[in-house]
């Protein structure tokens, strides 16, 4: 029998709009924040206070690190098309991968397996893969952001199995714990399930994108490095 085509978000009718089975404007607004809201669309609940209070980090932690690739992007974009701010967005967005965005989901997938931390690296480099959540070009001998997630984490008393594994990793690899790993780590130790860790830097990183775009209709730089882009690199002829 084939499963029931069904979805459990939201549904809009002509006098109201039903949201997790609650009601968008008697119930939901005025109530909710925007993190407490985020968390009730993703998983269908209402968040906890500790998992209010650290998505709420999260999502400051990950918004903006200043001329990202991501935001380059976006900006040379509005620049080319000043009445496309969604296209620049997008833009931003689509070249968000592990290596600019992080890779807070392929942390989550490797605590969530667990097992001898020693033996997880060593895997790891002998079948010539990273580990994932460690190493930044910038951030070195730590990044301030995770240290403060940790300490967070542990001042608040949700550190559990995820991030006593993270910090076992962190002893046995000789580079910097970037942001991934925390965000992971502190995500799956508060109960949010694995494949919804990727969903918040997404988010958060939409934030800073629009907060660059806004910059840029007043203050354009775009052009500006698609120049620098030119100069950099020389042409040759075959």
């Amino acid at each position: 029998m084939a499963e029931p085509r069904v979805t459990r978000i939201a549904q809009a009718y002509p006098t109201r709009v039903e949201v997790r089975g609650r009601d968008l404007t008697s119930d939901l607004m005025g109530r909710l924040s925007f993190t407490e809201y985020f968390h009730l669309l993703l998983t269908g609940e209402e968040p906890t206070e500790a998992q209010r209070f650290f998505l709420d980090l999260l999502l400051v932690a990950i918004a903006e690190h200043g001329m990202m690739p991501t935001n380059v992007a976006a900006r040379m974009t509005l620049a080319a098309d000043p009445g496309s701010l969604h296209g620049a967005v997008a833009a931003g967005i689509l070249g968000a991968g592990p290596v600019i965005l992080g890779t807070a989901e392929e942390c989550a997938r490797l605590l969530e397996a667990g097992g001898d931390p020693k033996e997880i690296v060593r895997g790891l480099l002998a079948s010539g893969r990273k580990i994932p959540g460690f190493g930044h070009p910038v951030h070195k001998p730590v990044d301030p952001r995770a240290e403060r997630i940790l300490e967070l984490a542990d001042a608040r008393d949700v550190s559990r199995r995820h991030v006593a594994l993270a910090r076992a990793l962190r002893d046995e690899v000789e580079l910097t714990m970037n942001v991934s790993m925390p965000i992971a780590a502190v995500l799956l130790d508060l109960g949010f399930p694995s494949a919804t860790v990727k969903a918040v830097p997404i988010l958060a990183r939409t934030a800073g994108l629009l907060a660059h775009l806004a910059e840029e209709l007043e203050h354009p730089l775009g052009f500006l490095m698609a120049g620098a882009a030119e100069e950099a690199v020389d042409y040759q002829s075959d």
